[in-house]
């Protein structure tokens, strides 16, 4: 409820805000009789951001600093066998004080007098912050509405302060993307280096036998795993080529039918309806693969002589193919779409027929945006993990066989990290090395993918 109340009274104060700024720059250009210098709006528009900047930094300041003040202070209140457990103890009866705080635990008689008297005295401390927190921020976006208000002067530059502003909000927002970036490979690269410490990297990138399973003693059995990752490698390129094999041919056509041939109205439909595939969560897509599609194979198989395993990769193949058709048919279908009329009309003039000029003319102009359907296809395939794990398996075999069971690198990252793990095993370590490969393989096919399309581009262009 405080939080519904903070954001009707800050967007009623931003409204205000606006109004005091158009209504301040006209009333004084009528009063000096001088001309504004921007339009009314951008005055209005830099009064709205100078009240909104202090109250959202004020929030964003309170809001790291209010846990660790009030915990600290929860802490320091408990009674004196509490506070001298060790650390890892003391997190736990912490935790019990959140949850019970939160309602997510009763508050029975089971429940250890202090602890419950430490959640009462959290929740109190919360709502005290969250009601100070409000007002601070209101009084700062008044603030910054009367330092705004008095620059509304007819001769100042409204618009260049504005665009200034979100110039510097735009740079701002595309440095946390950079930063966000940096920090990921670098946590990779870090905990990689970790595990290369253990693991030989040659063994792991050129390893044929994958079984990470290592023990917590040195007698116990299985202490010793094998890391080779070329069976985990094997299975994700099996499965994203089965994948592309159903999506990429059936998409294109799908995207060329709808661009060139197909009336609008039927566009109008068939379009929606297709790309309704892309909504459906993954694991729907993982029911229907290994209770529908894997049986179905394995007796098609029996009629035809094969063996077909009851998970194996063909089955996670073609429905994760089905799964991305949209990817590549709506994608297309747009780019195909923006080639320019006039080359159509060229090579009709010139003679040739509408699937030669889609072949021959068509094609060739759209495939720098092809190309980039398909690679966001492979990107989603590489990516995929329910789909596989239930119908594809966990086990990492070396087969180029369809009809077998096959893993790859994602299922094996979650399968890994599942559960209560130490950051410590070569066993948890390997699942940042199968990442980085993966960053690293998904990073030459952009590399790829833009050469195409530069290249390309500047025949067409």
């Amino acid at each position: 409820m405080l939080q519904w109340i903070f954001l009707i009274g800050l967007l009623a104060l931003l409204a205000s805000a606006y109004k005091i700024g158009t209504g301040t720059a006209l009333g004084r250009a009528s009063a000096t009789g001088e001309r504004l210098h921007s339009l009314p709006g951008y005055y209005g528009a830099y009064t709205v951001l100078w009240a909104a900047f202090p109250a959202l930094v004020l929030i964003a300041i309170w809001a790291i600093l209010q846990g660790g003040l009030i915990e600290g202070i929860i802490v320091s209140e408990l009674p004196e066998k509490l506070r001298v457990l060790p650390e890892n103890e003391l997190g736990l009866v912490m935790n019990d004080v959140r949850n019970i705080a939160a309602g997510a635990f009763g508050t029975g008689d089971d429940v250890d007098p202090a602890v419950k008297a430490a959640a009462m005295h959290l929740r109190s401390l919360e709502d005290m912050s969250s009601w100070a927190m409000l007002a601070a921020a209101l009084a700062a976006a008044a603030a910054g509405l009367f330092l705004a208000r008095k620059r509304l002067e007819p001769e100042f530059r409204a618009r260049n302060q504005v665009e200034r502003i979100v110039m510097w909000f735009l740079m701002g927002s595309s440095t946390i993307a950079i930063l966000t970036t940096v920090g990921i490979v670098l946590s990779l690269l870090f905990e990689a280096w970790r595990f290369f410490e253990q693991i030989p990297p040659l063994d792991f990138l050129f390893g044929l036998e994958w079984s990470p399973q290592t023990a917590i003693r040195d007698d116990q059995v299985g202490s010793s795993g094998a890391f080779g990752a070329i069976p985990v490698f094997a299975g994700t390129m099996l499965i994203s080529l089965l994948a592309m094999m159903v999506a990429a041919p059936i998409g294109l056509f799908a995207a060329i039918y709808m661009a060139e041939y197909a009336s609008p109205r039927f566009r109008a439909i068939v379009k929606p309806v297709l790309e309704i595939l892309a909504g459906i969560p993954t694991v729907v897509y993982g029911f229907f693969a290994a209770l529908t599609m894997a049986p179905f194979f394995r007796e098609m198989g029996d009629l035809l002589g094969f063996d077909v395993a009851s998970q194996s990769a063909l089955a996670a193949g073609v429905v994760m193919g089905v799964m991305i058709i949209p990817f590549v048919s709506s994608l297309s279908d747009d780019v195909i779409t923006a080639v320019p009329r006039s080359l159509r009309e060229g090579s009709y003039g010139l003679g040739a027929t509408k699937s030669e000029t889609i072949r021959k003319v068509i094609i060739p102009a759209a495939l720098p945006g092809i190309v980039g359907s398909l690679l966001l296809a492979v990107s989603r395939a590489i990516g995929e993990t329910m789909i596989v794990v239930m119908a594809a398996g966990l086990s990492a075999n070396l087969t180029g066989n369809p009809f077998e069971a096959v893993t790859t690198v994602t299922v094996q990252i979650v399968t890994l990290l599942v559960g209560d793990q130490e950051f410590d095993s070569a066993k948890t370590l390997a699942a940042f090395a199968l990442g980085l490969v993966l960053f690293f393989v998904t990073l030459i096919l952009n590399v790829i993918a833009l050469h195409v399309v530069r290249k390309y581009r500047e025949q067409y262009d």
